[in-house]
């Protein structure tokens, strides 16, 4: 889906400070800062985000895109990367690439240092897009907008694990 974004603005620079910070927490493992950029700039079909987190958090499971690819640009600090079953030590610098797949691409990073951990976010805005979550063994499905897009775009969002599915013909 292309967004029709009718802004002039093609440069924003990441230390301004009146830009959105938006803070989301989960349980005692997922905490980050984010700032996104896509609502300010034009593009049509690359998300930019800027993630903050801080020492001992992630800021999302471990999880894949099958439609999806995203880019992960370390601004600041260390930590390490999860994807599929190997995990790597990641630094200031370090780009990492999560192309779409399986599970053999779920990808996390997580701050395992004693300091913030920045990086930047771009990915693909492909919609419907299915995202799944080795950890917990479940999936998801949105439609309309791609994952980190306006939500009120969003027209079915789906999130349940396989060992619940039925068969086509169910119940017809």
């Amino acid at each position: 889906m292309i967004r029709d974004v009718n802004m002039t603005k093609k440069i924003v620079n990441i230390e301004d400070p009146s830009l959105t910070l938006t803070e989301r927490q989960h349980n005692e493992k997922f905490k980050a800062r984010t700032v996104d950029l896509s609502g300010l700039l034009p593009a049509q079909k690359l998300g930019y985000r800027v993630v903050h987190v801080d020492p001992g958090y992630r800021a999302w499971p471990f999880h894949s895109h099958r439609v999806n690819e995203e880019m992960f640009f370390i601004l600041e600090g260390q930590g390490l990367v999860r994807i599929g079953e190997e995990s790597f030590s990641i630094t200031k610098g370090d780009v990492i690439c999560a192309p779409a797949g399986g599970t053999e691409h779920a990808h996390q990073i997580l701050n395992n240092s004693d300091n913030t951990l920045s990086y930047l976010c771009i990915s693909t805005m492909e919609a419907p897009d299915v995202m799944e979550y080795p950890d917990s063994g479940k999936f998801g499905v949105f439609v309309g907008t791609a994952p980190g897009g306006p939500s009120e775009e969003r027209t079915f969002s789906f999130f349940g694990r396989e060992s619940s599915a039925v068969s086509y013909w169910d119940d017809e």
